[in-house]
């Protein structure tokens, strides 16, 4: 699109369409008056064209001024409808939850781990069958019967001691007559 020929036209539908050439740095009037004309544009075509730039600038700062006046008249509605800031992010921020949960995305990833949740589940549970039926087993091994004797008869060992008053435990390496030292550290 030609910018000297561009639609300035507020009400126009091509309104804010912008060439890729064009900016959005105000440009100093009083700069452009003394710039020489760029070639190919006569004195009166510059002249033209700047003083179109100084109509556009205004409208700039006009719009600024009423989109300001827009926004506080805003915030004043909301303030006195009870919406405060908080109100309408947490109000966002459930509308954009919202969204996310019924996105076909969220759909299939909530029903991807539902799956992955029952077969691990599964997994678990065989798992801990199988580890239930193997310690069974191994209680009833001759090796864990061995063992269960060796810890019972410790075990009867301390209670009579304890019920004949003494509080000696007989020593590991045999000599039952020796009592342990009272000053052990724990």
């Amino acid at each position: 699109m030609d910018s000297a020929g561009q639609d300035i036209n507020l009400n126009s539908p091509n309104k804010g369409l912008l060439s890729d050439s064009m900016t959005d740095v105000p440009v100093d009037t009083a700069v452009a008056a003394q710039a020489p004309a760029v070639e190919g544009l006569t004195d009166a075509e510059a002249e033209e064209l700047r003083a179109e730039l100084a109509k556009v600038e205004e409208e700039v700062v006009t719009l600024r001024q009423v989109l300001a006046a827009k926004e506080r008249h805003c915030g004043e509605l909301k303030r006195r409808l009870g919406l405060s800031t908080l109100e309408g992010l947490k109000q966002n921020l459930s509308r954009g939850w919202h969204d996310v949960q019924v996105s076909n995305a969220y759909k299939k990833t909530q029903e991807t781990l539902s799956q992955a949740g029952q077969k691990t589940s599964a997994a678990l549970s065989t798992m801990g069958s199988a580890i239930s039926r193997k310690l069974g087993d191994m209680r009833n091994s001759a090796t864990f019967k061995s063992f269960e004797d060796r810890v019972g008869t410790i075990k009867s060992k301390v209670v009579s001691g304890r019920e004949n008053g003494s509080d000696n435990l007989p020593s590991p390496t045999g000599s039952g007559d020796r009592p342990l030292p009272d000053h052990t550290p724990f």
